[in-house]
């Protein structure tokens, strides 16, 4: 696992500043890892700040060598087993710490999401949703939270089941679900984006979410507030082009609020499981491939200083689409997209979802 193309790409993506976007479009600029770790520097002071802080080949060693006595594995996005639906986001991570059958990756998968403190009868009915969905040959992904996946989970062990979580893969949140991990470890797969040891954090859940939208066909939110994670993993998978079904419930609840909303945004109503057999695409995931990187070509020339301060100025606190920037700056999509890549690695721009991007921390 330790040669020298997979160190060098680790450590790139161990960078910071250097996300998923970035990291696809240093590899399509400059060929391999090796030599966009070379160019970090030169890159970000271009962009207006100081070089980024590269992990060492013997910081990236230690990981490798903690993995390995995790029982766990780095799984690349170029791995030819990478899980199809996942490569397909803009945002897929170029490499997660997995445990248990990666072969889990390339079937059928729902997302099955929900409220932390649900009811019992919303944990009741996600138990027999994700139990039927087992028996039909469906994987189920989940968080390994409290409430609703924790029942999907447990419905699903023995049929197939995927766990993805905000923090390390050696690293149990919540600690009453450490048992839960495991299992789901030894008897399903294991996905952590973040390294071992990490805790989890707030930011890093939003990421996780991402990542559980990105390996479905489809997610199903049983019960969730109007403001809660499970409706942003319904709003990324809805951005990933995937099927969004939504469990109704009573408006007297404020935890059904969330799904109701959903419902009347669109998204599909399920009342059994059958209804969410119906509403995902009947495709084969294997057949799948991963999207265009973003560099095509190479820009015609350099970016000057006045396209580097003309793009600047269109970029504010609000998000926005990268082609709308394109589009009003009148520069190559080659040299905005470098110029981004500049900012980011200056700690000057930030990304969002949908292919977005503001200036950092604005």
């Amino acid at each position: 696992m330790a040669d020298a193309g997979r160190v060098a790409r680790l450590r790139l993506i161990r960078t910071p500043g250097v996300g998923p976007v970035t990291y696809r479009q240093l590899l399509a600029r400059f060929g391999t890892a090796a030599a966009a770790l070379a160019a970090l520097p030169d890159l970000a002071r271009r962009g207006g700040g100081k070089a980024p802080a590269i992990p060492s080949e013997e910081q990236v060693l230690r990981e490798i060598a903690a993995v390995d006595r995790l029982g766990a594995t780095h799984w690349f996005s170029d791995d030819p087993d990478y899980p199809p639906l996942l490569a397909e986001l803009e945002s897929a991570p170029p490499v997660v710490t997995v445990r248990g059958a990666r072969a889990l990756g390339a079937t059928r998968v729902v997302a099955m999401v929900g409220a932390r403190n649900a009811s019992a009868a919303a944990c009741r009915f996600a138990r027999q949703l994700a139990h039927a969905l087992g028996e039909a040959g469906v994987t189920v992904v989940s968080g390994l939270a409290r409430g609703i996946d924790t029942e999907a989970h447990v419905a699903t062990l023995g049929s197939g089941t995927i766990g993805v979580i905000a923090s390390g893969i050696d690293i149990a949140f919540p600690p009453e679900n450490a048992q839960l991990q495991e299992e789901v470890a030894t008897r399903g797969l294991l996905i952590a984006e973040q390294p071992p040891g990490a805790e989890p954090r707030a930011r890093h859940f939003p990421h996780r979410n991402r990542i559980i939208a990105g390996l479905a066909l489809g997610t199903v939110v049983v019960e969730a507030a109007p403001k809660s994670g499970s409706l942003i993993t319904a709003r990324l998978a809805a951005e990933a082009g995937r099927e969004v079904m939504a469990v109704p419930g009573s408006p007297l609840d404020p935890r059904a609020q969330g799904c109701n909303l959903l419902i009347r945004e669109g998204a599909t109503l399920i009342q059994s499981a059958d209804d969410i057999l119906e509403a995902i695409t009947p495709i084969d995931p294997r057949r799948l491939r991963s999207p265009a990187t973003p560099f095509g070509t190479e820009p015609a020339a350099e970016p000057t200083t006045r396209d580097r301060d003309q793009l600047t100025g269109l970029l504010g606190p609000v998000p926005v689409a990268v082609d709308e920037l394109i589009r009003q700056s009148g520069l190559a999509p080659a040299a905005v997209q470098m110029l981004l890549l500049e900012l980011e690695l200056a700690g000057r721009l930030e990304r969002h979802a949908g292919g977005r991007v503001s200036s950092y921390g604005a």
